[in-house]
């Protein structure tokens, strides 16, 4: 599920041209294969001995990568009574889900995705849990009254004393209720991981080409803000391969910037154990230019001041600081 807007203020974004290039000018470009259609390929998993097939290939891929396994192998550890049935299941999958060799067979990269997101639980689960009181307090009116819960593989973090939402993201079933009480701290993890890479122009669903623009907040977010932050603006960041779009405050979309991670650990502070629903009361944002958009993104620590200026594309194109000595 794409994260949704997010009102709460306090993750650095990359321009159209500032990621680096790898590849030299004479190599030649990727070559792209459809092996399938998609109705193809997914009625391929329609059937529970296919599925039991992609289980099994799991279970013999190690970290060193995919290993391969014969189909005597693979028989046995089905409950198919004749070989020649088994063998008919094992075809459908090759091709979208397996490699067929000599030797045996291995998965390729979309049998192994599909068959670890199955094992997540994604697509069979639904994981709800009750609210867990969180140590922070609500960035908007200060009470410590925000609190984490899941609806429908669903977290969210609100305010149980103003009633805003902070922050509504989709997390995989495992990842919800495979770390306890201790969730919301994966949580705030697995969001900041997500937003780095988006950050860094990294699709954190496909992989694909991302792009940033500084946006004014949708109606929704709007009204959820207090008055004072009428003029609220934020990152939001495009995947131009699956069309995931995520949104998150500009302060968010600077935090991994190494400006601001020296200028915290200058100061004995680490920023990453700073939950992203609150990153800390020390931080501004002041919004310089509406067309095209511009923000100056200011943190102060015992009155040394660093000031992050981020053009329209969620791009930070100067910093500054300034000494309480000074």
């Amino acid at each position: 599920m794409d994260e949704v807007d997010e009102p709460s203020i306090g993750s650095r974004d990359r321009g159209p041209d500032s990621s680096p290039s790898i590849a030299s000018p004479t190599a030649e470009p990727a070559r792209a294969e459809r092996v399938s259609d998609p109705s193809d390929a997914f009625q391929a998993l329609g059937n529970e001995i296919r599925m039991g097939i992609l289980d099994t290939m799991l279970e013999r891929t190690d970290g060193e990568g995919p290993s391969r396994v014969s189909f005597s192998a693979l028989f046995e550890a089905s409950d198919v009574d004749t070989s020649a049935g088994f063998a008919y299941h094992l075809e459908q999958l090759v091709g979208p889900y397996l490699h067929q060799y000599d030797d045996g067979y291995e998965l390729t990269y979309a049998g192994e995705r599909i068959g670890r997101t199955i094992a997540t639980g994604t697509y069979t689960h639904r994981v709800d849990r009750p609210p867990v009181e969180l140590e922070e307090s609500c960035p908007f009116c200060g009470r410590q009254d925000l609190e984490a819960r899941s609806a429908d593989n669903v977290v969210t973090i609100s305010c149980d004393d103003c009633g805003r939402s902070l922050l509504r993201l989709g997390v995989p079933p495992v990842g919800i209720g495979g770390h306890g009480d201790e969730f919301p701290a994966a949580f705030d993890r697995y969001h900041r991981h997500r937003l780095g890479l988006a950050a860094d122009g990294v699709c954190p669903d496909c992989s694909g080409d991302v792009s940033g623009r500084l946006v004014t907040p949708s109606t929704t977010v709007a009204d959820e803000l207090p008055s004072e932050y009428d003029d609220h603006v934020q990152a939001e960041f495009s995947c131009h391969g699956c069309g995931i779009e995520l949104r998150c405050p500009v302060t968010l979309a600077v935090l991994d910037h190494p400006s601001v991670v020296s200028f915290y650990h200058e100061h004995g502070e680490d920023v990453s154990e700073r939950p992203i629903w609150n990153v800390g009361h020390e931080w501004t944002e002041t919004t310089l230019s509406e067309e095209p958009l511009a923000v100056r993104v200011v943190t102060e620590l015992e009155g040394d001041v660093l000031a992050l200026y981020v053009d329209e594309h969620a791009s930070v194109v100067d910093v500054q600081r300034s000494s309480a000595d000074e």
